[in-house]
Formats: structure tokens, sequence, C-alpha cells
């Protein structure tokens, strides 16, 4: 069977199809994962991101769009591998940046005070009435679904509108969302 039929029937939820092109495009996952490393990871970690990737592939493949699977899927592949290390890399020096200074341990403030927990469900009370009254509908739930982890393809499809509006309304969200932190800490 062609790539592309497997992918078809794979996606129509035959298991066999599936665990055939698992199988069959398992040496691209390993040559794509190759050149990478991944923080606080292994090379295994890094495959097993490629083959999430490929899985990807088989349920998002639309042979109207892509007419070659290989191609479709060396791509997502690539994707998925790559946004791997980059989160990985984005989170290497958390520890560093949130700890504290020996010499402002003294003073630094209890973390679960009473008062601290308050504050914090102030400031997550006044965020989210920013959320619902500075961003239009729109924007709004393009943001909210953006957080979910959605992508923006996916955004696009399920409101219902075209890719360019979702890009803008998130482009403006995040805007607004930048400018009210930008003032939050300015003050």
């Amino acid at each position: 069977m062609t790539d592309e039929t497997l992918a078809q029937a794979a996606a129509a939820g035959n298991t066999a199809a599936l665990d055939a092109l698992l199988t069959r495009f398992k040496p691209l996952v390993k040559s794509k994962a190759a050149p990478y490393f991944l923080s606080g990871g292994d090379r295994d970690d890094l495959i097993q991101e490629g083959m999430i990737g490929l899985y990807k592939a088989v349920l998002d493949y639309d042979p109207a769009k892509n007419p070659i699977f290989a191609a479709f899927a060396a791509l997502c592949i690539n994707r998925q591998i790559l946004t791997a290390v980059k989160t990985a890399a984005r989170h290497k020096h958390a520890p560093l940046n949130a700890s504290l200074a020996l010499e402002e341990a003294d003073h630094a403030p209890a973390r679960h005070t009473p008062e601290s927990l308050l504050i914090s469900r102030e400031s997550s009370n006044d965020i989210a009435n920013f959320l619902r009254e500075g961003l239009s509908t729109l924007e709004h739930n393009v943001l909210m679904l953006h957080m979910e982890g959605l992508s923006q393809a996916q955004i696009t499809q399920t409101l219902g509108k075209t890719a360019k509006a979702v890009d803008n309304a998130l482009q403006r969200a995040r805007n607004k969302v930048r400018a009210l932190h930008t003032n939050s800490f300015a003050k």
C-alpha cells in the first residue's frame, strides 16, 4: 500500500495501517532527531517527539492539500522536534531566573502568606476582568483558544474565521496584554 493510502486508512481508525506507517517512517524520525539536542532530555525523547509529529501528520493529512504524504510527514516531524527543542531551551534557566540573591533572601516576603494569596487572587481577577473587558470578543476567543494550545489553523477552523483575521486578532490581543503588563509594572 502507498503511504497516502495507509495515512487515509490510519486517520479513519485502522490501527494496522497506523502501525505500518509508524514502522515505515521511524527511520525518518530518527534521522530528523539526530542533529538536535534536547535540554533536560535525551535522544529517545526527541525520537518520541518526532513520532508524535508523525502521528499528527496522519491525523491532519489531506491529500487535496498535500498529495505526497512523506513530504507532509517530514514537515510535521521536523516541526514537532523543533518545538520540543525550543520549549526545553526556554525553560533551561528557569531555576536561575526564579531564584533570589543570597543578600535578598532575608528580606523576601513569605511565599504563601494569607496576604500574598489575597494579592495573587486579586491580580488574577484583574487580569480576567481586563481580558473580558479590554479585548474584543474575537480577540478574547482567539487568545483563549491559543492559550489552550490550539494552533492558528485549529483556531481558524474552530471559529470559522480566515487565517488573517485570526492572526490579526491574536496580534492585537498580545499587544493589549503586553501594554497591560508594561503599565502594571510602571506603577
